[in-house]
């Protein structure tokens, strides 16, 4: 089993609590943050992302490597509701990080602003 199964297994898990397809909000926190909209996921990711942050910078002081990873997880997992309201999947992303393989992070970020420049100048 690979980390992608994980990610494909959850997404679909998420896909199915979709209010669309029978989510209850009243029962499914995920059912629930689809069903209040993008606010609240985007909310979370937010949240989420400060937490993730904030265990890194503990870890410099002997914080606990676990509150790391469990913040990163919550911070993905929140990213998943994202990408499937989104009508997206973790596939889409590890394409996109393949892509990259092996590409200067770099040469990356310049390519992406030369491309925001031309777009631009239309």
């Amino acid at each position: 089993m690979t980390s992608n199964d994980s990610l494909q297994r959850l997404a679909q898990i998420i896909e199915s609590r979709k209010p669309a397809r029978g989510g209850d909000p009243q029962t499914s926190y995920v059912a629930r943050l689809l069903h209040k909209g993008p606010d609240a996921f985007l909310k979370k990711i937010g949240e989420e992302a400060t937490e993730t942050v904030m265990a890194a910078k503990d870890l410099d002081h002997g914080g606990d490597p676990s509150k790391l990873v469990g913040e990163v997880a919550d911070l993905w997992f929140h990213c998943l509701i994202a990408l499937a309201h989104y009508g997206l999947s973790p596939a889409d992303v590890i394409a996109e990080l393949e892509r990259r393989e092996g590409t200067s992070g770099i040469e990356e970020k310049a390519l992406r602003k030369a491309q925001a420049r031309e777009a631009a100048e239309k």
